[in-house]
């Protein structure tokens, strides 16, 4: 029998939002100060994913140039960038029928602006918590993440669903035991796999929680 689901969790870039836009503008203003060029195909993906420590990392990876990186992005506000992200069409209706019956967390690879991104898209007090790459030991792929949003609502493992889209995701997911709902990526290892966040409300009420129509 399906265990009851308590607890979504949501990854934020690539399936709460399409942010890559955003990203890429962020990285290449960063690039832009030491004359470098644009962001590549595989630069891109890899800064999609990770936090910007590591993103700096891989962009700049003499130690010197890493360091003035640092220094600069710290001057940097993400406000000009957040234009750039669009919000996936059926995030805020789905959280308006869950927020009743279910708790609702966000674990993201992001450092200090996943607060900014909610407020200025008024989705604060949609969400219960909020984990981002400075409230944990370690970033995702590890699973510090998901178990900090276990322990906090005191559920276990299979009553909480992570949807993520990256392999990121998946093997956080896989290390903290926690169901994993693959979020428009089908070559991902998943309990589910969905298209359109909507079908979130399926998983769950297919676990037994009565949903607001």
């Amino acid at each position: 029998m399906m265990t009851m689901i308590q607890v979504v969790a949501f990854d934020c870039d690539g399936v709460m939002f399409d942010s890559r836009d955003a990203n890429a503008a962020y990285y290449n203003r960063v690039l832009t100060q030491f004359s470098r060029p644009p962001l590549t195909g595989a630069q891109s993906a890899f800064t999609h994913m990770n936090t910007v420590d590591e993103s700096l990392r891989f962009l700049f990876p003499d130690e010197e140039e890493y360091r003035a990186a640092q220094a600069f992005r710290r001057t940097l506000t993400y406000l000009p960038f957040v234009p750039y992200m669009r919000m996936e069409p059926h995030l805020r209706p789905l959280l308006r029928r869950l927020r009743p019956v279910c708790r609702t967390a966000v674990a993201t690879n992001r450092t200090d602006t996943m607060h900014r991104v909610l407020e200025d898209h008024d989705l604060t007090e949609d969400f219960d918590l909020v984990v981002g790459a400075l409230d944990v030991p370690r970033p995702k792929p590890h699973p510090d993440g998901l178990i900090k949003i276990l322990n906090h609502f005191d559920v276990l493992a299979e009553e909480m669903i992570f949807i993520g889209d990256s392999t990121l995701d998946a093997e956080a997911s896989v290390a903290a035991g926690v169901p994993f709902v693959a979020y428009q990526n089908r070559e991902l290892p998943a309990r589910y796999h969905i298209d359109t966040l909507d079908e979130v409300a399926a998983i769950v009420a297919r676990s037994g929680v009565r949903l607001p129509a």
